[in-house]
């Protein structure tokens, strides 16, 4: 295991078990979210670095029960903490790195993201890598509750250009990567860009 993968695996581990009460209010902007992907009854969709599942029941209801969710994520302790609240009924879960996933080619519609682009220390080839099983006309979505700028205050920072979520910098990596970047919100109660997967 690399040194980033045991960064974020301690930087979560020591969270998860608190991780939902501390943003309780986060659930309608995950259900928008997933409302902004399109998603169609019987879809195969992945919550890439799902966390604690929060996603998972508002994918579930939007690929029907005849579509298939699954949610992968690095640290063990967030995936517990997603079954404990039941939400493995929604979804399956993968103990994964999203750089390195245990899918065919092009085997699935969409793939949901929250917050995950932050904690990537190598954004390129784990966008490709989301590219590689999403099928081509296949959407992307990059999402955080709250947007940069409120995002830098909360952590006591600036926003600064060269924060990768910036506009200019993502648009490139995700044409880079197999992805045409389609839409670009950035707002303080959302952060969310939609992509196309892109020949």
């Amino acid at each position: 295991m690399t040194d980033d993968r045991t960064h974020v695996q301690d930087f979560f581990s020591v969270r998860a078990a608190d991780w939902d009460s501390r943003f309780p209010d986060d659930g309608p902007a995950y259900t928008a979210a997933v409302e902004d992907l399109r998603l169609r009854r019987g879809d195969a969709v992945l919550d890439a670095g799902c966390g604690t599942g929060r996603a998972l029941d508002a994918l579930r209801a939007a690929v029907g029960p005849e579509g298939t969710v699954l949610g992968a994520d690095l640290t063990p302790a967030m995936l517990e903490t997603a079954v404990r609240a039941g939400r493995d009924r929604s979804g399956a879960l993968l103990l994964t790195d999203v750089a390195r996933l245990p899918l065919r080619d092009r085997s699935l519609d969409a793939v949901f993201a929250a917050g995950l682009i932050s904690h990537l220390a190598h954004p390129g080839p784990a966008l490709r890598e989301l590219a590689r099983v999403v099928r081509l006309g296949g959407q992307l979505a990059l999402f955080h509750p709250v947007g940069r700028a409120a995002l830098a205050a909360r952590h006591g920072r600036a926003i600064t250009d060269d924060d990768l979520r910036a506009e200019p910098r993502l648009g490139p990596l995700l044409a880079a990567s197999g992805w045409r970047m389609d839409a670009y919100v950035d707002e303080d109660h959302r952060f969310l860009v939609r992509a196309e997967r892109v020949g």
